[in-house]
């Protein structure tokens, strides 16, 4: 549970990040900034209507990257959705100017999705890992 709080902090200090995913043999590297942490489990949000969506549905296998400073983290597992309509009006209660894109009139869906199977490394500038924490 303090693993996961850990990786959480380090994201909402970073405030943007990256998620990488394949398409193909091209990887893809987008910048994100919502995150929301529930039961110690940290989800993420993209349109359905996106690449990316398919993209992970295709291959779920996913990295995230934030830079802090001189520190890097990479979070990496597998991207599991929650289909559950409450994960999407949850996320948009955190991001309540996501309510603005992900509405009845646009008809655009968000997939609220969180990573099993996971590890996350806490780098140096030099791309040492200086803590491993496996979910």
């Amino acid at each position: 549970m303090e693993d996961m709080k850990k990786v959480y902090a380090f994201l909402d200090k970073a405030g943007v990040f990256f998620l990488a995913t394949e398409d193909g043999e091209q990887a893809k590297c987008r910048p994100l900034g919502f995150k929301m942490m529930e039961n110690f489990t940290i989800y993420f949000g993209i349109g359905t209507h996106k690449n990316v969506y398919n993209q992970l549905q295709r291959n779920a296998n996913c990295e995230i990257c934030a830079c802090v400073k001189d520190k890097f983290l990479r979070f990496y597992g597998e991207a599991v959705f929650d289909t559950a309509p409450e994960f999407e009006q949850k996320a948009l209660n955190v991001m309540p100017d996501l309510k603005r894109i992900y509405n009845g009139d646009t008809g655009l869906k968000m997939g609220v999705f969180h990573l099993e199977n996971g590890k996350a490394e806490f780098c140096n500038v030099k791309g040492q890992v200086e803590e491993s924490l496996s979910f």
